[in-house]
């Protein structure tokens, strides 16, 4: 886990571009979901947290979004992993 607020913007974008930033997630609700999420953009830089895949975030407690996650989320809902 990366958290947001102990990084520069530009560390971020250099993260993302290298590929060790694929999933942002929000540590107050414990959801992770896409990058590109309109969702997860909205969320304050203090409750941002970012992973490098899935399985972290789903190894720290997190579930997956509901909006730009559909599927694993409906897979999550109906216990299916």
């Amino acid at each position: 886990m990366i958290w947001h607020k102990d990084m520069s913007d530009t560390e971020l974008r250099r993260k993302i571009h290298y590929g060790a930033i694929n999933f942002g997630g929000n540590m107050q609700l414990k959801i992770y979901g896409l990058l590109s999420c309109s969702s997860g953009k909205r969320m304050k830089r203090s409750n941002r947290i970012f992973f490098v895949s899935e399985a972290e975030a789903i190894e720290n407690g997190y579930r997956p979004c509901g909006h730009c996650m559909k599927n694993e989320y409906k897979n999550w809902k109906n216990g299916i992993v």
